[in-house]
């Protein structure tokens, strides 16, 4: 038979046009996942990451974990990850490092740093501690690194357990306003899904984008995102049934694309790189 007559299995996620929230190491990995099964990824980054109140302790606290102060590294965010990348910080072999979820430890390896440590199944701060604190039953120095927000759930676990802990805030979060034809192509339904990876995206998501096309699905990385996003009436369509990208984009692949209105076609549209392109 003709070659020509022999079909390819259709990527799976053929025909979507994804907004991914965040740039750095992490969106760009997100962005070839996707574009590997088919999609067309919008990178668009939602949060970023302000200077703590406190600089001179968080690179005191970089400094001392460069010098092999520490048995632990707690990260507890993707965000946190950024700022070790910024800050082109050194984790020495001895030093293990523990990942509230899957997010934060795909950071991590996206920015060149190991993860010996994530969750079984309480993807959270509380649910590492009990983890570490079963895994080291005897006293370690820990470093917890966490943003101006978060509560100190982790390392008062981990403090009541008998470690020696540092508790270092490393970030404030602020939101990043999408580009205007970033909102157009929400708006027109041009974005055919939205992933909303943490709380936080999900506050600038509602914030942001105030007129989204009923066609767009609105996608959780897991229960958790999504019982965030609830609490600020950002209707969520689409939750990953575990808080990993895999889990996120093997979910949105098991649904049919959303069919486009013929107003989403009739205007420009984002490439993946934030260029404009008419609609056909």
């Amino acid at each position: 038979m003709n070659s020509a007559h022999t079909s390819r299995p259709e990527k799976p996620l053929t025909g979507w046009r994804v907004l991914v929230p965040r740039g750095g190491p992490w969106g760009d990995s997100v962005a070839a996942t996707l574009r590997s099964q088919g999609a067309v990824p919008v990178i668009a980054p939602m949060i970023n990451f302000a200077p703590a109140d406190d600089t001179a302790t968080l690179e005191a606290a970089i400094a001392d974990l460069a010098a092999g102060e520490f048995d632990w590294l707690t990260l507890t965010s993707a965000t946190t990850v950024d700022v070790l990348s910024a800050y082109q910080a050194k984790i020495p072999d001895a030093t293990k490092v523990a990942a509230v979820g899957e997010t934060t430890a795909a950071a991590l390896s996206a920015a060149g740093y190991r993860v010996d440590l994530v969750p079984d199944t309480d993807n959270s701060a509380a649910g590492v501690a009990q983890q570490l604190n079963a895994l080291e039953p005897a006293p370690r120095r820990i470093l917890a690194l966490r943003s101006a927000i978060a509560k100190p759930i982790l390392s008062v676990m981990l403090a009541e357990a008998g470690h020696d802990v540092r508790s270092v805030v490393a970030y404030r979060t602020i939101g990043v306003p999408a580009k205007e034809n970033v909102v157009r192509d929400v708006t027109s339904g041009r974005i055919n899904a939205i992933l909303v990876t943490s709380g936080s995206v999900a506050e600038q998501v509602r914030e942001q984008f105030t007129n989204i096309a009923e066609s767009t699905v609105i996608a959780a990385i897991g229960p958790r995102t999504a019982h965030d996003a609830d609490l600020i009436h950002l209707p969520i369509q689409l939750i990953a049934p575990e808080q990993t990208v895999e889990s996120l984009i093997s979910a949105l692949a098991s649904i049919p694309v959303p069919e486009p209105s013929e107003e989403a076609l009739a205007v420009p549209t984002t490439g993946p790189t934030g260029i404009i392109s008419q609609g056909r």
